[in-house]
């Protein structure tokens, strides 16, 4: 990826490296300012072997290795120029290279550094608000496969997008091409691949139509009718540039371009009026309902280094005025590669969010007009190297992201992405406590339950009272706690697209569901013309079978009735078998049979008497179990 960073840079380098130029630099300060790193990293080398090394010479070692991703040597040189200097953004950088090779706790020390040094920027607020937030990342675990890509090579390979079904991805093979200082390697085209019925990819070829030049051209989107393609190139086709005036150097941009589809060939190629020769735009995304394109800038008036933007796209095709994302996307870092998926999950790369190396792949969604909280995509997407360039069909789970991770064949590579589960999801905290005394109860058993009341997963609560359950972003979630002694209780977690939230349980004695001569329950209601327990009238069942078994000595009867409608012969049969089966279900939970019994009531006894004009709740409240105390209840015994 290092290979596309074409932007005038010239502020950004001598922001970060002391000015101490002198004649002996001048060779390798020559190629650093031309972005020819392999030499200049060369003859800063050749000066350092000489004994001229000196706190500007290790800066720009560490600057040139950083820009080629060479993380071993960049972290060794950031240490050596900090041992003389305290520059905040070298020390940012030195603690991401430490990231970068694996070395957390030392990245962690140098973070703390930086947060001392520039409390106020937003990278060292997030630090401190969360400095243990590379464990929290790891431990959501591996939430898809991942494998490279056959049609990559030991040169560049990234970006990926597909339009009717053609794979589309820019890459640094084309050796007719001169070139570039920046990693040795050809100027940058965009290259096709059919998608074969079996999932393999045909050999790539240059895109059809005028759309690859001399210069590099970088990521491509499509409308969603496919037939409008925005993509990036160098602004040296439009020869505009900025030429320093002692090396002579010409500095290019990036702008955008969009083309129209004509049979196998792209055409009719204009570029965006949101260019300028001042500043890149780059890295296009068209939203799913082709009304919005997200890009990627560095112009004036952003948060950081590159942020994201986004324009309207207008009914006849011209683009609105970029508008910047606000600061919960954008930091002080880079913000690149946008991407807007089909369900409206707005993806990107950053270095500035807190992340497990160099670019990490994050991801929110504009809600109600607002953005949700930025998530990182975790493992095994992110890595410690650059992972960018996402791309997710949501339906289908299949995806890309580009990495120059180990392991790779070369460079930065593709990669095929297949969802596991969810990327997004919630942590539930559940506390569990007396409902009289706000005492935490450790050891209750809390569960998650479906829609229809069924148990997903239960956990005992910790000596905190505690319970953390994982569930899916936006999902309201039923958790049911029950502890003996105590009645049972749910309660309805909202959903959310929050990391975290909280939720207390309380739950009531059990002797509280006494009153008088009955047992309290819910109602047990009974689906229509059924007769059989569901998991809800389990529920409340659970609480009878608890109090019968702190009370051995206690007798229960249970009666059963049904709505008015049907015969009063069938409705006296139906609410029989539910009074037998009531029955059944407490005595199968160790409850002696000699302790309860069940009576079938029919429609005799409503508990509302609305005759024949009944409406649905009132049925269903007349559709009914209840429980009388025959002996052996807490009054007997006082």
């Amino acid at each position: 990826m290092k290979n596309f960073k074409i932007f005038i840079a010239l502020l950004l380098f001598s922001s970060l490296s002391a000015t101490a130029q002198n004649k002996s630099t001048q060779s390798a300060d020559k190629h650093f300012a031309k972005f020819e790193f392999i030499e200049a990293i060369e003859d800063y080398n050749k000066l350092v072997e000489k004994g001229k090394g000196d706190t500007y010479v290790y800066t720009q070692l560490g600057e040139a290795n950083y820009n080629i991703f060479n993380t071993e040597e960049a972290e060794r040189w950031y240490a050596k120029a900090l041992e003389t200097s305290q520059n905040a953004e070298i020390v940012y950088k030195y603690s991401q290279m430490l990231k970068a090779n694996g070395k957390y706790e030392a990245s962690n020390v140098q973070m703390n550094k930086f947060a001392d040094m520039r409390p106020g920027d937003d990278r060292a607020i997030a630090f401190k608000a969360n400095p243990e937030y590379l464990p929290k990342i790891l431990e959501k675990g591996k939430k898809f496969n991942i494998q490279n890509l056959d049609i990559n090579t030991e040169l560049s390979e990234f970006g990926g997008a597909i339009n009717d079904g053609k794979f589309y991805f820019t890459t640094a093979r084309n050796n007719a091409r001169r070139n570039y200082g920046w990693n040795d390697q050809p100027f940058l085209d965009i290259y096709v691949s059919n998608i074969l019925s079996d999932g393999s990819y045909q050999e790539a070829e240059q895109i059809e139509g005028a759309i690859n030049t001399k210069y590099h051209e970088g990521t491509v989107s499509f409308s969603p009718n496919g037939d409008t393609m925005y993509f990036s190139r160098e602004s040296f086709f439009d020869n505009e540039f900025e030429k320093d005036s002692v090396s002579n150097t010409k500095y290019s941009v990036l702008h955008l371009f969009k083309a129209t589809k004509d049979g196998d060939k792209w055409s009719n190629i204009k570029p965006l009026h949101i260019n300028s020769p001042n500043y890149n735009v780059s890295n296009p995304s068209v939203s799913v309902d082709g009304k919005t394109l997200f890009f990627q800038s560095n112009m004036p008036g952003g948060f950081g280094m590159f942020d994201i933007y986004k324009a309207d796209i207008k009914s006849d095709g011209t683009i609105g005025e970029p508008v910047n994302l606000g600061q919960k996307v954008n930091t002080e870092g880079n913000e690149k590669f946008p991407y807007s998926s089909d369900n409206g999950t707005l993806y990107f790369s950053s270095d500035g969010h807190l992340g497990l190396g160099a670019l990490d792949v994050f991801y929110t969604k504009i809600i109600d007009g607002k953005l949700a909280p930025i998530r990182n995509v975790g493992i095994p997407v992110n890595s410690n190297a650059d992972d960018f360039a996402f791309y997710m069909n949501e339906e289908s789970g299949e995806g890309y992201v580009s990495s120059n991770r180990d392991g790779g064949k070369g460079s930065d590579d593709i990669y095929l992405l297949k969802k596991l589960q969810p990327i997004c999801d919630v942590l539930i905290t559940a506390t569990i406590v007396d409902a009289n005394t706000g005492e935490v109860l450790k050891g209750a058993m809390a569960s998650i339950l479906d829609n229809d009341g069924n148990k997903l997963a239960s956990k005992l609560s910790n000596e905190e009272g505690i319970a953390e359950f994982i569930v899916e972003c936006e999902t309201d979630t039923e958790i049911e706690a029950t502890l003996d002694g105590y009645e049972s209780n749910k309660v309805t977690v909202k959903g959310t697209r929050d990391e975290e939230t909280a939720v207390q349980i309380p739950l009531t004695p059990i002797e509280e569901i006494i009153v008088e001569d009955r047992v309290e329950l819910q109602p047990i209601y009974f689906d229509f013309d059924k007769s059989n327990i569901t998991a809800k009238a389990a529920f409340e069942l659970d609480k009878l079978v608890q109090i019968m078994k702190k009370y051995p000595e206690m007798v229960i009867k249970a009666t059963s009735h049904t709505d008015s409608r049907g015969s009063n012969s069938y409705n006296e049969r139906l609410s029989d078998r539910r009074a037998k089966t009531t029955v059944q279900y407490v005595i199968s939970k160790g409850v002696d049979a000699s302790r309860i019994t069940g009576m079938g009531m029919g429609e005799n006894e409503p508990k509302v008497k609305c005759g024949s004009n009944c409406t649905e709740e009132e049925h269903q409240l007349n559709r009914r179990s209840e429980f009388i105390i025959v002996s052996g209840g807490p009054a007997s015994q006082q």
